[in-house]
């Protein structure tokens, strides 16, 4: 596993390298304002598959970060509601909406949840590299299933580090997993981790 730090971000070079790993399926670790999370390609689908792979866990339904709001109200169902929540974004929060276009992210991006999509848009620089991007990215712990939520790089299992290709290094975060707002119903459901 390479290990990249925000310096590094900066040269085209580097994130036309990063860009063409993400197209190509692998898997990285980053930063966020919460805590490090793992993901990939969100339209990849053997790439999701292979995150579930590296946490021990596998079939499940993931978050993404979506790579704008432009591309949350392309891709999902807007209303007063969710128009609230944001612009509240960027911030700790994961925005459970009805997904509108189910072609915007692979099958294995919401196993069991088809029809509805955790978004997320960090308060965080890493956002540019994303925006950049212009796909959503999977979204979830940096931890095998099970385990502490992972804040510094030199915490990441063994299994799972054999599973990445990269790392970006932002130091020792101090977040707690985001709140989730299910905003799919008649009424919004606030659930803190």
């Amino acid at each position: 596993m390479d290990i990249l730090t925000k310096s590094q971000l900066v040269k085209t070079e580097t994130k036309l390298n990063i860009f063409s790993k993400l197209n190509s399926g692998k898997l990285f670790i980053y930063p966020t304002d919460t805590i490090y999370g793992i993901g990939c390609d969100a339209t990849n689908i053997q790439a999701v598959l292979n995150i579930g792979i590296a946490k021990k866990r596998e079939n499940q339904a993931y978050s993404i970060i979506a790579p704008s709001k432009d591309w949350i109200r392309e891709n999902c169902e807007t209303n007063t509601a969710v128009e609230t929540w944001l612009n509240k974004l960027p911030g700790p929060y994961t925005l459970i909406l009805k997904l509108t276009n189910i072609a915007a992210v692979s099958s294995a991006t919401n196993q069991g949840c088809e029809g509805t999509i955790g978004v997320r848009i960090p308060n965080h620089w890493i956002m540019k590299l994303i925006t950049e991007y212009n796909k959503p990215i999977i979204t979830t712990s940096a931890n095998i299933t099970c385990t502490e939520v992972i804040r510094e790089i030199k915490d990441i299992h063994p299994d799972m580090r054999n599973r990445v290709d990269f790392a970006i290094d932002d130091g020792k975060l101090e977040g707690s997993a985001s709140t989730i707002i299910n905003l799919t119903g008649e009424t919004e459901k606030v659930i803190k981790r």
